[in-house]
């Protein structure tokens, strides 16, 4: 069996500067896997992937998600395996980790700002965790951009026990901006929420986690597995699904 692990960590896909980025600021904003030619394409299976889902559509105060984008079709298959992705993994996990959920979230127009939070606490089985958006539309600051509070991955407390209001604009807040097609990776434990969107339009994303090997993941991965898209993983996508 491969030692996919180091050689994941030892790839050189993930630059100094992203690097340091994410040790530093506990988030990176990199060019995604998706060409900005075939983002238009992509959207629009986005968006029947969401008209298919059934059972698998949840739609909660401020945003509607579907789950499992691992088995709605070969167009999501380069996301999760990534190298500058995996490799980001590597440096924050620290140990062999696996996928714990992939999903889309589509944030609804004129919706709050979502409570700042940390995605797992430190005394989790599933901590540390290495958080990644896709981003499907531009995310900008008036349509529920991520925003992120930078170097707080290094505090030991969490937003719900530091602050009155989780949910109101904090001093040190950023936003992670960009085009269609950009993929912000970043340290669960950085505290972040997506922004109120005063838009007019809804904002479109995938969204996904990884764990370390030995936590338990959100989604069960070989237990929703479809035959085709068993045949068609690789043996990279085989270790990240820890199938």
């Amino acid at each position: 069996m491969s030692d996919w692990f180091s050689r994941c960590a030892t790839g050189g896909a993930l630059s100094t500067h992203a690097a340091s980025e994410l040790d530093e600021l506990g988030f990176v904003v990199l060019p995604g896997p998706v060409p900005s030619e075939r983002m238009d394409a992509l959207a629009d299976t986005y968006d029947a992937a969401f008209a298919e889902a059934g059972n698998d559509i949840k739609a909660g105060s401020t945003s509607t998600k579907v789950v499992d984008f691992v088995n709605r079709g070969t167009v999501w298959d380069d996301i999760y395996v990534f190298p500058p992705l995996l490799e980001a993994c590597c440096r924050v996990i620290g140990r062999p980790f696996k996928l714990s959920s992939f999903i889309g979230r589509t944030l609804r127009p004129h919706t709050s700002a979502q409570e700042l939070h940390v995605d797992v606490r430190r005394e989790s089985p599933d901590w540390p965790l290495l958080g990644f958006i896709l981003m499907i539309d531009e995310f900008r600051a008036d349509n529920g951009a991520t925003r992120f509070v930078p170097g707080s991955h290094r505090w030991s407390s969490n937003p719900d026990d530091a602050i009155p209001d989780p949910r109101s604009k904090h001093d040190d807040q950023v936003f992670a901006c960009g085009p269609p097609g950009s993929l912000i990776v970043f340290n669960g434990s950085t505290w972040h929420g997506h922004s109120e969107n005063i838009s007019s339009g809804p904002r479109r994303s995938l969204q996904g986690a990884f764990i370390p090997r030995t936590g338990h993941a959100a989604t069960d991965f070989g237990a929703r597995m479809q035959p085709e898209t068993r045949t068609r993983l690789s043996e990279l996508a085989r270790y990240v699904l820890a199938l």
